[in-house]
């Protein structure tokens, strides 16, 4: 048994996740160019605790909250460093003035040792790793990190993520597989109008358009005055927007990106036919007032107001969370509307958010220890431990229940959950893989996000669009002509698909819009999406 000192019951949690993380890890040099690896200098281990025998320091700079404290407050670095004998230099910074500092360290020959949350953009990882300031990870990874190997294993499409189109891993993943972003449109409905006028919730597009009908002329909220709302969203919001009923209207549903993909093949709904005939059915819906006017301009600051008037207003919208909508006091009176049989039955897109980031963890080329310093940073994926990093240590923000799941801890009164996590957790961003099999083994969601996640199994997963498109790795050609097509066409579609809705006329300019999309370059970009989804597909196997 290695003997350690512990900080009491919580750093004690802590030891035990990590002595079991890094028990785990295999033999091996560490670096694709051994003679630049020094970690042998200070006694390093391939296996067990401590990670090296003498005392090592590295400098890890970094983004964190602006809540947070100096790391080295923190019970779970505390614990870190006891264990492994690795004593982190940290230069973790607020993002108000991390982006600068970074830059800086980026332009010096001062690099740090790594980057922890770099928050590194696709581009920069290609610019940063092909220039030789952040080092390959993969022959580290297959000899020094053994948890994210299995992780990658079982979840290809991870490895595939953080896989740049040279084949070189450049920086380490995160990753949270609760999947609530595929379907960010949830769909409500003001049932109470529904029952004071004798109308069941809407299964069809047809009843639904009948039912807004109703809210705009029979004065459900009793007033007698004519200011209810059908319906209200944000147009092409990441959560607020109509993208489903494009599916129910035309066959073909709309997201933010305005790419899905079927059949293997990536398609652009803006210039899709289907997604014309939806938005001809919805300028007659606007016609007849059932559209909010204010859709098409409001933010989600004016949007979140509608529905706390103190008259009710707001008979229908697009939002993940009622009660952020429409207060907690009158959340009962709405419910999910279920997903509307449209001209081609029951569709729910999906969207192209994902659950992973690959920018947690980057080791550069000042780094002379990158076999211990990889050893240390696979630590934090072990399962118990990663939960750790996102939501904080054992016996402060999290117990465990009667099952060994780690669940969230009751907190004091007058604490907030989201600034307590700030405060003692290294964050969403930092390295660590939280599976979904592992929300139900390991940790359990936090309630809030075990309520939409049940939303989501019972009402839009059974329905959804089978294929998305994934976290493309491109590379810097690939990403400067994305930057040079896409800003332009997007903003051309996103004004047209209002002008629209409201104004009518797509019949007259179809075909001269989707002339245009092509003249700017809409088929160069939709082949360097496909090629890049093509090559994805591959690494992943």
């Amino acid at each position: 048994m290695i003997e350690r000192r512990t900080r009491g019951r919580v750093a004690g949690g802590v030891a035990a996740a990590l002595a079991l993380a890094l028990a785990l890890t295999g033999c091996g040099n560490g670096n694709a160019d051994d003679t630049a690896d020094k970690s042998d200098e200070f006694g390093f281990q391939p296996t067990g605790l401590p990670i090296v025998e003498k005392p090592l320091t590295l400098t890890i700079a970094g983004e964190k909250s602006s809540l947070a404290p100096d790391y080295n407050e923190m019970t779970l670095v505390q614990g870190w460093e006891e264990d492994t004998n690795i004593t982190i230099d940290w230069e973790m910074l607020a993002p108000e003035v991390y982006s600068e500092k970074r830059n800086l360290l980026l332009a010096s020959n001062d690099l740090p040792d790594a980057f922890l949350n770099s928050r590194f953009t696709d581009a920069e990882l290609v610019k940063y790793g092909t220039n030789g300031t952040l080092i390959p990870l993969e022959d580290l990874i297959a000899e020094h990190a053994p948890n994210l190997t299995a992780i990658f294993e079982a979840n290809p499409d991870l490895k595939a993520a953080v896989t740049a189109s040279d084949g070189h891993i450049y920086a380490l993943p995160n990753a949270e597989e609760l999947g609530l972003g595929a379907v960010p449109f949830f769909w409500s409905i003001n049932k109470s109008w529904l029952d004071a006028l004798g109308l069941p919730v809407p299964t069809t597009v047809d009843e639904y358009h009948d039912a807004l009908v109703a809210f705009k002329t029979q004065d459900p909220n009793g007033n007698g005055k004519a200011d209810e709302i059908p319906l209200s969203f944000i147009n092409n919001w990441w959560c607020a927007d109509i993208g489903d009923l494009f599916a129910a209207l035309g066959g073909i549903a709309d997201n933010t990106d305005h790419r899905i993909v079927r059949d293997e093949e990536v398609i652009y709904t803006g210039a899709d036919d289907r997604y014309r005939d939806a938005i001809q059915t919805l300028h007659e819906w606007y016609e007849e007032g059932l559209i909010d006017a204010e859709a098409f301009t409001q933010d989600d600051k004016a949007y979140l107001a509608k529905g706390k008037t103190e008259t009710p207003v707001l008979g229908s919208y697009v939002w993940w969370e009622t009660e952020e909508v429409v207060g907690a006091e009158r959340a009962a009176d709405y419910v999910l509307l279920p997903v509307l049989e449209g001209v081609n039955g029951r569709l729910v897109g999906h969207s192209n958010l994902t659950d992973y980031g690959r920018s947690a963890f980057a080791i550069t080329r000042s780094n002379e220890y990158p076999s211990a310093t990889m050893r240390w940073v696979d630590a934090l994926y072990e399962p118990k431990m990663s939960a750790q990093v996102s939501y904080g240590p054992i016996g402060e923000t999290l117990v465990e229940n009667a099952d060994g799941v780690l669940e969230q801890a009751q907190l004091p009164e007058g604490v907030n959950a989201g600034e307590l996590r700030q405060k003692v957790a290294l964050g969403a961003g930092a390295p660590h893989v939280i599976t979904r099999s592992d929300y139900e083994s390991v940790i359990l969601p936090e309630p809030r996000a075990l309520q939409r996640a049940k939303a989501l199994e019972e009402n839009y997963l059974p329905y959804i669009e089978p294929d998305f498109y994934p976290s493309v790795f491109f590379d810097v050609e690939e990403l400067e002509q994305i930057g040079q097509i896409e800003p332009d066409i997007d903003a051309l579609v996103e004004q047209k698909r209002a002008e629209w809705i409201v104004s009518g006329g797509i019949e007259d300019e179809w075909t001269g819009y989707v002339d245009q999309l092509r003249n700017m370059g809409l088929d160069d970009l939709l082949k360097i999406y496909q090629s890049g989804y093509d090559r994805y597909r591959a690494a992943a196997g």
